[in-house]
């Protein structure tokens, strides 16, 4: 079943095995779900058809639209009442005008929804839900805004009787305009002709006699979903409503005649808005985090929020040590104290002018750093102040000491362990390290090719972390300012960046969703941990590093706990290589029907050949390295060397080229995608002196050309590839070509051969497939000759007896 444009809501007619949809070409559609077909068509509105739905008992289905009306349409499940249906829609097509201003265009016999009319809604934004009650006796219309329109379900005897109303008030309109005198036997006044009316008003009923509007429940908040409770309706009240509103709360209300109450709200443990900030006290007892206007306290253990106080935007903040205060620093550029135990915003202060981005706590616990837009680090103290009460308690406050001007906006700042450096990371992808004492200039660190948004100093200070909106984080060494390693680590920007304590291992969260536990000694990826509907905007790690908390754009904190259960780095690598895998082969079923054509699939043996192949690259490399070693105790000489028994004799090289070798080539293509970038890379290098050397060159170009396709943006991003890939170059094409002339001899060598034979023979060559054919059927007719000669000589062999 095709459309002509993306399909907006879909609801069944189980009685006549029907499905209507709606769609944003504005047509509403039938669907018979036995032939899979169209079987009706509705064109009613001037907009995309955004909501649809159908009365428990099936008589009605509504649609809404960006329209101020909401069309009607009666459910026709068998065909006599389709009949009579259509005879009463007859009637409206010739009447002049009805009540709500609508005409009914012909219709087929055969249709299932029939227009009824249209009911004007109050609200003039597009319709986003229309939903009934369980009884069927309530429609609730929700908007794109903050009001959802509610209208009662008439019964079938109100509905006669209003229509009955609106009959005579058109006929009474009709005769003053004198359309129609009302005579003796004639006219709207005869008994006769009301008892005859009397049987057709049930019929002719649009929906302006059905629905009658109520009231319209209108919240500060933008809605997002409705329900109708499907308990019955207390007494006094038409039904109860649950409402899902924007800001992450919950509502309930009950409906009266006139007017709704609110009788449950659940308001106050979650956040109405992103979660920026997240920050743990020294003893991961009280964890703080803040939104677009409230700063939250949670126990991080039970996870029950103990206090929410209003506060401006947040982006960054710290628990004060004693954790009976906090700091907040908000994008207006001001600094925020608060009170823990009181629950209130003791102090604000305008310390920047612009956005304060970052904070960073001393080591010592006397004050911190802030970092900002405005292009200047400060330096912070608390103390003690007066405070503004009569019992005369004093306040913590902070004081500047002394400010350090950048040249760019200030993104991150970050102390290290001893409070010898600060590195400070700017808008121009740089970060400066400084020394906290003298504030003179120590080291500057160039890499990352997009801004820096969050770093990281190991407890140790020996290493750096940096993410990056590059999808990079990079690992640096304080001593000398050098890049250890740079990793590609999320599929977008990189927000948050932190190390465990007292060791280097490290996670990382991006706007992909992701949070990632990595080595920073080993540079490996050891665990993917997902969860977030949305961007990870910040977290925290406890001081012991047991849990750790994180914060999204999905409005949700998650609490990730340390557990004994041991995991193994191989196990976890092969669930992202089949990961990898499964979204590989749905992009490739993708392509299929764009005419892509999908060479193998990824099976078991691909996969074994995969790991063969790295088995190999590393028992090679092992074996090299374990050569030069010798040598090196040896001074260059190979005498005493004992080979590896498991590579059967063989060399490093020629040892991975059986290995390549024995994957079919069928498979061969499905094995290298399964080779991570760092064994890909070793696998080009042996390549090139397999080339050298003259050995397989087709399978050994073969290999190139695939990997060089599979890990082109990587290969072009990395510097350690271009001096392999710059020695391929030349190798490859004198190996090619030394194969084209040894097949170009050959060839040339084979017809040299034929034509001497053909010179030596009378005949020349040529198909000896028709001579082969005429040998066999002489030999045929033979047989078939001497078959009956057999058989007379058994009369006179009897005779003779």
């Amino acid at each position: 079943m095709e459309r002509d444009g993306q399909v907006t809501d879909l609801v069944f007619l189980e009685r006549s095995k029907k499905l209507v949809s709606g769609c944003k070409d504005t047509h509403v559609r039938v669907w018979d779900l036995d032939t899979q077909s169209c079987v009706q068509r509705i064109v009613s509105h001037r907009s995309a058809v955004w909501a649809l739905d159908v009365d428990p008992s099936e008589r009605f289905v509504v649609t809404g639209s960006a329209d101020a009306e909401i069309r009607v349409f009666g459910v026709v499940n068998d065909e006599g009442a389709q009949k009579e249906v259509h005879a009463v829609v007859e009637d409206m097509e010739h009447a002049d005008d009805s009540n709500d201003g609508s005409k009914v265009g012909p219709r087929s016999k055969w249709d299932i929804l029939v227009p009824m009319g249209s009911i004007a809604r109050q609200s003039a934004d597009r319709v986003s839900t229309l939903k009934f009650n369980p009884s069927g006796t309530l429609l609730g219309c929700q908007v794109a805004g903050k009001s959802i329109e509610i209208f009662r379900v008439l019964g079938e005897s109100e509905a006669a009787k209003k229509a009955k109303r609106r009959e005579k008030r058109r006929r009474e309109k009709a005769a003053k305009a004198g359309k129609g005198e009302a005579t003796d036997g004639q006219g709207f006044g005869g008994e006769g002709e009301q008892e005859g009316n009397a049987s057709s008003m049930a019929g002719n009923i649009s929906a302006a006699d059905e629905f009658q509007r109520l009231q319209l429940v209108r919240l500060k908040q933008k809605i997002t979903s409705f329900s109708f409770c499907p308990a019955e309706a207390k007494k006094g009240t038409l039904g109860t409503i649950g409402i899902a509103v924007y800001n992450n709360s919950l509502e309930v209300q009950e409906l009266q005649e006139e007017s709704s109450s609110r009788v449950h709200s659940i308001e106050l443990p979650g956040h109405r808005s992103d979660v920026r900030m997240a920050a743990l006290s020294s003893d991961s007892t009280t964890l703080m985090t803040a939104s677009h206007n409230a700063v939250k306290i949670w126990n991080p253990r039970s996870g029950v929020c103990l206090r929410t106080v209003e506060s401006g935007y947040g982006l960054c903040g710290a628990v004060v040590p004693g954790n009976r205060q906090a700091i907040l620093g908000t994008k207006a550029g001001g600094i925020e104290i608060f009170d823990i135990a009181g629950a209130e915003r003791t102090q604000v202060l305008e310390a920047h002018s612009g956005a304060v981005w970052s904070l960073a706590p001393m080591p010592d616990g006397s004050g911190f750093v802030s970092g900002s837009a405005d292009k200047n680090v400060k330096f912070w103290d608390y103390e003690l102040v007066q405070g503004d009460d009569k019992v005369g308690s004093k306040q913590l406050s902070i004081r500047n000491t002394r400010t350090l001007q950048m040249a760019d906006d200030v993104l991150c700042v970050r102390l290290s362990p001893d409070a010898r450096y600060i590195a400070v990371a700017l808008l121009d992808s740089t970060i400066k390290i400084f020394f906290t004492d003298t504030l003179k200039f120590f080291v500057s660190l160039y890499g990352h090719k997009l801004p820096v948004l969050s770093m990281d100093i190991s407890s140790d200070g020996a290493l750096l972390a940096s993410g990056s909106g590059d999808k990079n984080v990079k690992i640096w060494g304080m001593d000398f300012g050098d890049c250890r390693k740079s990793l590609f680590a999320h599929g977008d920007s990189v927000t948050a960046v932190q190390f465990v304590p007292k060791t280097h291992y490290m996670f990382s969260a991006g706007k992909d969703g992701v949070v990632k536990y990595w080595d920073a000694d080993k540079f490996e990826l050891l665990l993917t941990l997902e969860g977030h509907h949305a961007a990870a905007w910040c977290l925290a790690v406890s001081p012991h590093g047991d849990f750790l908390v994180t914060g999204s754009q999905d409005r949700s904190i998650r609490r990730l706990d340390r557990t004994e259960e041991p995991f193994f780095i191989e196990e976890e690598r092969e669930k992202r290589l089949e990961t990898m895998f499964e979204a590989t082969d749905n992009t490739r079923d993708d392509g299929v029907d764009q005419g892509v054509e999908v060479g193998s699939k990824r099976t078991q043996e691909t996969l074994s050949a995969a790991d063969s192949i790295i088995e190999a690259v590393d028992m090679a490399d092992s074996e090299i390295e374990r050569l030069r070693v010798h040598k090196k105790s040896t001074n260059g000489k190979e005498d005493g060397f004992q080979a590896n028994v498991l590579m059967l004799g063989l060399s490093p090289s020629d040892y991975v080229l059986r290995s390549i070798s024995s994957v079919r080539p069928s498979d061969l293509e499905q094995a290298l995608l399964s080779l991570p970038f760092n064994d890909a890379l070793k696998l080009l290098s042996y390549t090139q002196g397999w080339i050298a050397s003259g050995s397989q060159v087709e399978l050994a170009c073969r290999v190139v050309v695939m990997l060089v396709r599979i890990h082109h943006s990587q290969l072009t991003a990395t510097s350690s590839a271009r001096a392999t890939l710059t020695g391929l170059h030349p190798v490859i094409h004198g190996g090619v070509q030394k194969l084209k002339d040894v097949l170009g001899y050959n060839s040339a060598g084979m017809a040299l051969v034929q034509s001497m034979l053909a010179m030596r023979s009378d005949a020349m060559f040529q198909d000896a497939g028709q001579k082969v054919l005429d040998i066999r059927k002489k030999l045929a007719e033979r047989r078939e000759e001497s078959r009956p000669r057999k058989r007379q000589k058994k009369p006179n062999q009897a005779a003779k007896q």
